[in-house]
């Protein structure tokens, strides 16, 4: 027995899902699994057979585990007011969205405080695009600000 098999989470970042929907469609048939212990494991062929052809092999493996790298950003910016903020979170938001379907997840979260008029971005996501992001914010501040 030589087949790859997946955790139900390394299925969720193949396919782009959240974890919760994979083991709902273990659960309910949709995508055939063994239990090993109190985890499931998927094997390739299954995979494929639930997405209808080839699943792409994770980037890099090391004893079985995919290799994330993933970096985790916060940039505070004090003294912005309520238009400027709203302005550079939509166009962060766009670009993270418009992203969609690249292979890479990418989450973005902004917390405004307008007592203190400051604003928290909270960025996850691969150290290449975070550093994209972080420019963005740079050139947007420099730029409009």
């Amino acid at each position: 027995m030589n087949e790859q098999l997946y955790s139900v989470e390394q299925v969720a970042d193949l396919l782009g899902l959240h974890v919760k929907t994979v083991r709902g469609y273990v659960r309910d048939g949709r995508l055939k699994a063994v239990r090993i212990g109190k985890q499931y494991r998927i094997a390739r062929a299954d995979l494929e057979a639930l997405t209808g052809g080839p699943v792409a092999a994770p980037a890099r493996e090391t004893a079985g585990r995919v290799r994330r790298v993933e970096a985790t950003t916060i940039v505070q910016i004090d003294a912005i007011d309520q238009n400027t903020m709203s302005r550079l979170s939509t166009l962060l938001l766009a670009s993270v969205n418009g992203r969609a379907g690249t292979g890479e997840r990418i989450r973005i979260q902004t917390i405004y405080d307008e007592e203190r008029a400051s604003l928290k971005i909270v960025i996850v996501g691969g150290p290449e695009d975070t550093a994209e992001l972080l420019r963005l914010v740079g050139s947007l501040l420099e730029d409009g600000s």
